[in-house]
């Protein structure tokens, strides 16, 4: 990011929640479950699954964990109660990890309990380089017990391949993407040309092992590699989904979906949208841009 971008950024996270909560909506599905299972509805409606995400993360006491469990467990009601095509996704820093690495174990694995009662699925979020290990732990430990949960991989990340080949043995439901975390040079690769050679060649080895893969990118030459692997491998569209985040390149979610492929949009909702709302905007100062001129631009 340049130090333009930083300056824009920093800006922004000075101003009113107010403001930023205007110009977040469009990627953030509302505070409560009652919008995001409305958002849902209508993307289902275009054929257009979702995975539905109760922002939080790093709580710090076991009864901030408690609650997001019983937030996330209100996520399959509302799925049943209202026929979703959609499942979960859940971070183990929102659930406890790091006040007892344990706590989140079990609040996982309940909830995947609950996914495999419904015929559902959960998926587990890859956060930052310090719980690399035990998330991939965790998700070990619960895949032992039901097999209707997966992982996220990030390409940025140096040890990724080799993750990779090591869970592939287990059959392993992925969702790949890039990174957002910022991490040091010597664990993560730093040019975008390294890290999306890292993505194929992962993609590549999960794809040729017969994994079912959810390709997460808004990065319009990693998607046509995916198509291009897609093609040579012959994969079948029941080994693969194109994943996106709310808001961002609808013109390539419609793209992919009048392709005929599988896509599922990541949609997040609840009272902690501000966080996650500086974080898109740090990972595209372009939005904050956008806020600033629309803040203060006016008509003569």
């Amino acid at each position: 990011m340049s130090f333009f971008h930083k300056l824009i950024v920093y800006i922004v996270e000075l101003m009113p929640r107010s403001f930023v909560r205007f110009f977040s909506r469009k990627y953030i599905a509302g505070e409560t479950i009652e919008s995001a299972v409305k958002l849902v509805k209508e993307f289902n409606s275009k054929d257009i699954y979702a995975t539905m995400d109760v922002l939080g993360e790093s709580v710090k006491n076991e009864e901030e964990a408690v609650n997001a469990f019983n937030n996330a467990m209100k996520v399959f009601d509302a799925i049943v109660d209202n026929n979703l095509k959609a499942n979960l996704s859940v971070k183990p820093t929102q659930l406890g990890l790091e006040i007892n690495e344990e706590l989140a174990y079990e609040h996982i694995l309940k909830l995947v309990k609950r996914a495999n009662e419904i015929d559902n699925f959960v998926r587990i979020d890859m956060e930052d380089s310090p719980y690399t290990d035990t998330t991939i732990d965790i998700y070990k430990k619960v895949f032992e017990n039901y097999n209707n949960v997966g992982i996220v991989l990030q390409a940025y990340l140096k040890r990724t391949y080799n993750d990779t080949v090591l869970l592939n043995k287990l059959g392993t439901d992925y969702r790949l993407c890039k990174g957002i975390y910022i991490e040091p040079a010597s664990i993560a690769y730093k040019s975008k040309e390294t890290v999306r050679d890292n993505y194929v060649k992962v993609l590549e080895t999960m794809l040729k092992n017969g994994n079912y893969v959810g390709i997460a990118t808004h990065d319009e030459y990693l998607i046509n590699e995916a198509y291009r692997l897609i093609k040579e491998l012959k994969i079948q569209k029941d080994k693969f989904e194109f994943q996106m985040l709310l808001g961002v390149r609808e013109d390539l979610r419609d793209k992919i979906n009048n392709d005929g492929f599988k896509i599922r949009i990541y949609v997040p909702f609840g009272k902690d949208w501000y966080p996650y709302s500086i974080r898109r905007l740090k990972e595209n100062p372009k939005i904050a841009w956008h806020i600033l001129k629309n803040i203060f631009s006016f008509k003569r």
